[in-house]
């Protein structure tokens, strides 16, 4: 008998030690793609820390970059389900904030990864990299890169979509902070006037699109030679479509995200410099403040100073700049997911 109330004793201090109600704790990770190697490290650190805390998680895509329907119906399975958070990277920040409201409003907590939503607020909280810092370092690393050249810079922009979801609107402007350039309203992206900019064109975030955003921008004016992309997939097709036309060495290209095939694009000169971004600690922070919020109402709280939970970014190059603060490809390569 005494053996028999040690045993349930014992089990009942681990289930002591379990987080409240993990047991019957579901979230859902909201992704804009499923094949973006971004998204995919994202959604192993949630799988990995849902599984470390017994929470059950539901992870839905997107088709393309872009497609809102499919995040909104994914919302509301969410909802239906009886989930207790939603980690979402959104396709259409704004599209998509009347479905967010209404799973705040049904008590889920809803944390935006990466992609802030429009307002910023329509979220419970962000965890993001500053994708504006992002975009500011590698322009201030390409302005340095080219010294007194800059002045007559003839500037390729590889952005998101049309819709101009925030961190597409961040990094770009970020960029053209970075390199000097005076910007307009710095909530949209293709109203400054300096001429410098050759032209903006929309990626979807993949190497195809980056292939065609640049063939357009090219044939618009050949004499490109400094070109910012919103990811390493869409630098991976502008470079292709320099190299078509010989151009592969006389352009600097620019990008962000630091997974491990744009550190090694960076290593093998294809890109100049990227920002690296942390997703999985992006996904595993939202995975424990879901857990926080269904134990006892805990909301995470923003950075310092900031509108939102800072997840970090260091510009990676081999060729660094005066005044950039920069770390090396080895040390990319350490911190580099994908």
């Amino acid at each position: 008998m005494i053996r028999k109330l040690l045993t349930t004793a014992s089990i009942l201090a681990a289930m002591a030690a379990v987080p409240a109600a993990a047991a019957d704790v579901s979230a859902c990770l909201i992704t804009k793609t499923d094949t973006n190697p971004f998204f995919v490290k994202m959604r192993e650190g949630a799988q990995a820390k849902a599984k470390e805390l017994g929470i059950e998680l539901n992870a839905y895509a997107g088709k393309v970059d872009g497609d809102n329907d499919t995040q909104v119906a994914a919302i509301e399975t969410c909802i239906a389900n009886g989930a207790k958070g939603i980690l979402l990277t959104a396709s259409d920040t704004s599209s998509i904030v009347p479905s967010v409201q209404k799973a705040r409003d049904a008590g889920l907590l809803v944390i935006a990864l990466d992609t802030p939503l429009n307002p910023i607020d329509a979220a419970d909280m962000t965890f993001a990299t500053d994708n504006f810092l992002a975009g500011e370092l590698i322009g201030q690393w390409a302005k340095g890169t080219l010294g007194g050249e800059a002045a007559d810079a003839k500037i390729a922009m590889l952005d998101l979509d049309v819709s101009q979801p925030t961190v597409g609107v961040l990094r770009d402007q970020g960029f053209l902070k970075g390199f000097g350039i005076d910007l307009g309203d710095p909530n949209k992206w293709g109203d400054e006037t300096d001429p410098r900019i050759v032209g903006h064109d929309v990626t979807q975030g993949n190497e195809e699109g980056g292939r065609k955003a640049m063939e357009n921008l090219l044939a618009k004016d050949p004499s490109i030679n400094v070109v910012y992309t919103i990811n390493e997939p869409a630098a991976a097709g502008a470079y292709e479509a320099l190299k078509s036309i010989g151009r592969e060495g006389d352009a600097l290209i620019v990008s962000v995200d630091g997974g491990c095939p744009g550190v090694a694009n960076v290593e093998a000169g294809v890109i100049g410099a990227t920002s690296q971004q942390y997703p999985l600690l992006m996904a595993s922070k939202g995975i424990e403040a879901i857990a926080a919020w269904a134990k006892d109402g805990t909301k995470p709280q923003a950075t310092d100073g900031k509108s939102f939970f800072d997840t970090g970014v260091a510009l990676v190059t081999d060729k660094p700049v005066d005044g950039v603060k920069s770390i090396s490809v080895e040390e990319g390569k350490k911190l580099c997911w994908g």
